[in-house]
């Protein structure tokens, strides 16, 4: 049986709402003071960053999170 969950250390996050008639996105910003965790389903990463991990959320928005750790730990994470 493969995993859903991975645990990570998540911090400030940016959620895109939507597009404005330019096309661009319309995003909230979330500033925290330090990383906390959480569970992250597997299957709501769309991607992996240097910086950033991209998840979707609630009724059609993406979430940008910041985390903490290094790239390849987080890639060994997600590709396990």
């Amino acid at each position: 049986m493969s995993k859903k969950f991975i645990e990570l250390k998540l911090g400030s996050h940016q959620i895109v709402h939507a597009f404005d008639e330019q096309n661009k996105e319309i995003i909230e910003e979330v500033t925290v003071d330090q990383f906390s965790k959480k569970l992250v389903n597997l299957s709501r990463i769309k991607s992996v960053s240097e910086k950033y991990i991209l998840t979707d959320y609630a009724h059609g928005r993406w979430i940008y999170w910041e985390y903490e750790g290094d790239f390849e730990t987080i890639k060994k994470l997600v590709l396990q």
